[in-house]
């Protein structure tokens, strides 16, 4: 095995950690002595232990002088758990090797600085792109502080997420559906607009086995929102935050009764102000969203410069219809240029359908 060998371990290991470590990064440290492994960890949960504490852990021979390939530089600050460059001098490391550079002010820059100081051999951006993958929801949340969202949407080949009655069950196969529930496992929220809850009565849940639920959050700006619907019933189990855009006393005590968090968040156009939705979460330390909502509210939040990444799960199916849904609605722009353009994408078969994974690329030049 080889530098390249080593570090591709780390990030395999840290791919462990998927749905379970956030609002803390995606990690993973693997120990070599003399071209031999004898340690290696990922962060398995936020509050547990760091990758390169747990491959220390884990070590079956004395460090000393060892390697260490770890995917992000090294905390140095007391967090949660106390700082990894402390733990990695204790252990006389001779030498780290570090994938990504962390923009969590805390640290970037400051780990690697320590470690030399300290007459630690440091290799940074060994790798970097492929260790920077790990990472675009910490990445944005850590400098942002608002949560990363993912649009998801499922369309024909005619750009329809429904027929004109409304009807939607089932656009896609069963292995995209399989893979959406990955999604609702790797993302801390689920965010979908009260029509879709009226039209559907979803449960929004993740339905992967062994899977962690995605907190709910719904955009209901007049609190229409069913207290018999299977979010409300079900709200005790699987935490459930409703933003509203008018405060309704009385319908807010009986869903809060029902174990729902209520936020009274009103914008100037009556509707739920979405930028004051997205920095609440990121105060509740939801990093990342999938929104699962309709047309409508994906133009509004793609308006407003709230997206990051879109999932198109593309069936090869014609539903045709004007009075159709799309998944983006609203006004749309006025020329193409004005478009909101996205990166070239990468392609997964799922099944008989397609996974088109695109990264939003904004331009601030332009107003929406």
């Amino acid at each position: 095995m080889n530098d390249t060998d080593y570090m591709g371990l780390a990030i395999k290991l840290a791919q462990r950690g998927t749905g379970w470590t956030s609002p803390n990064p995606l990690v993973g440290a693997v120990l070599v002595k003399e071209g031999r492994i004898i340690g290696q960890g990922w962060h398995r949960r936020c509050g547990g232990l760091h990758a390169e504490r747990e491959a220390l852990a884990a070590c079956t021979e004395d460090p000393t002088g060892a390697t260490l390939y770890v995917t992000l530089e090294p905390c140095c600050h007391q967090g949660r758990q106390p700082p990894c460059t402390q733990a990695i001098l204790d252990a006389s490391i001779g030498k780290v090797v570090i994938g990504s550079r962390d923009p969590n002010p805390l640290v970037h820059g400051k780990g690697a600085t320590l470690l030399r100081q300290a007459g630690v051999d440091v290799e940074e951006d060994f790798m970097r792109n492929q260790c920077d993958t790990l990472n675009p929801v910490f990445f944005h949340y850590i400098t942002h502080k608002t949560p990363y969202v993912a649009i998801k949407y499922a369309m024909t080949a005619d750009g329809k997420i429904a027929c004109h009655t409304g009807l939607s069950q089932w656009v896609t196969g069963e292995t995209a559906r399989a893979h959406v529930q990955t999604l609702r496992h790797q993302y801390r929220g689920i965010l979908a607009g009260i029509g879709t809850v009226l039209q559907d009565d979803p449960m929004l849940t993740c339905r992967m086995e062994g899977g962690r639920n995605p907190v709910r959050i719904i955009c209901d700006s007049q609190l229409r929102i069913p207290l018999t619907s299977n979010l409300v019933r079900t709200a005790k189990e699987v935490p459930t935050i409703v933003a509203c855009a008018s405060p309704m006393p009385d319908k807010r005590a009986a869903l809060e009764d029902l174990g729902i968090t209520v936020l009274d968040l009103p914008g100037a156009d009556g509707r739920v102000n979405l930028p004051a939705l997205m920095a609440e979460l990121g105060k509740r330390e939801i990093d990342g969203i999938l929104l699962e909502g309709g047309g409508g509210l994906n133009e509004s939040m793609l308006r407003q410069g709230l997206v990051q990444k879109v999932y198109c799960y593309l069936a090869p199916k014609l539903f045709g219809g004007a009075e159709a849904k799309s998944p983006v609605e609203g006004r749309g722009v006025d020329c193409p240029e004005d478009c909101w353009q996205l990166s070239s994408p990468t392609c997964t078969p799922m099944g008989e359908d397609l996974l088109l994974e695109y990264e939003v690329i904004q331009n601030v030049h332009r107003n929406h």
